[in-house]
């Protein structure tokens, strides 16, 4: 990833600020992709590590609520991973449960990304975009994005949304800087 790039949307680095890398797992939710196949988990991981940030697990999972919440657990649990990002089982069809599995776990919802993410992906895939249901939230500290199981989307969501405010150096904020007062009382 080139640092240089302009963060989307009016938002700059600031070079003044050091960056504070995050420790981030990846999940793949899918019925039908291996590891092998697994392209979109694969994007995300290295642009996670091209990043600067540390990849701390990367998993799949089956299109199952129990399995989805029993990984996603497991990483909200372990006070090592900030963040974890899911592709896949964010469409409409009968398969598709990752925003049932994932919503009930969160503390707090990010209303906010959805709509920043429908708007980015309006611009790649116009009004296919109504088909996505990816969601973000935060649980128990640990910041949670799920974005539909395409590498475009995954691209989309990573390139012009997701690295950006993960980036501590973003101005005019970002969520990064924000994590160690997500638990705050």
């Amino acid at each position: 990833m080139n640092d240089t790039a302009k963060p989307p949307g009016g938002g700059r680095l600031d070079e003044t600020i050091t960056f504070r890398p995050l420790s981030i797992a990846v999940l793949t939710v899918s019925d039908t992709r291996d590891e092998e196949s697994d392209t979109s988990g694969k994007l995300l991981a290295d642009r996670v590590t091209a990043s600067g940030h540390a990849l701390a697990g990367r998993a799949m999972v089956k299109d199952d609520v129990a399995e989805i919440q029993m990984q996603m657990k497991a990483w909200i649990g372990d006070a090592a991973i900030d963040v974890v990002i899911s592709t896949g089982g964010t469409g409409l069809t009968g398969r598709d449960v990752t925003p049932e599995a994932v919503r009930p776990l969160f503390d707090k919802a990010i209303e906010g990304f959805e709509t920043v993410w429908h708007m980015t992906s309006f611009q790649t895939v116009g009004l296919s975009t109504m088909q996505s249901r990816a969601c973000a939230g935060l649980a128990k500290g640990t910041l949670i994005f799920c974005l539909p199981g395409s590498n475009g989307a995954c691209k989309d969501g990573w390139d012009r949304v997701i690295r950006w405010q993960l980036d501590s150096r973003h101005r005019p904020c970002n969520l990064a800087e924000l994590i160690a007062r997500f638990q705050e009382t």
